[in-house]
């Protein structure tokens, strides 16, 4: 489907904090992603910050506390930042 990269996709606070829902990002690890993202969004008050909090998902694979470096990326791959909720 995408050609042009990872598809990034924002939960909650974070598609607040980003100012959209979702975008196509060239990465091929996360933390060229994060890094990416950051510089994408730094005019936006409290982006870092809310990423920084959020858990993330490469597919349906939680990265957990894996090294963000060592987070191997592809091409149509998708990647959800999902911020803290709160209740159940």
């Amino acid at each position: 489907m995408n050609e042009n990269g990872v598809t990034v996709h924002y939960w909650a606070s974070a598609r607040s904090a980003a100012g959209v829902a979702a975008e196509q990002v060239p990465a091929s690890t996360l933390a060229a992603l994060i890094e990416e993202i950051s510089r994408r969004h730094r005019d936006r008050d409290r982006f870092d910050d809310v990423i920084s909090t959020c858990s993330i998902l490469v597919g349906e694979t939680p990265v957990g506390a894996r090294d963000h470096a060592e987070v191997t990326l592809h091409t149509g791959d998708t990647v959800e930042f999902l911020p803290p909720f709160a209740g159940g």
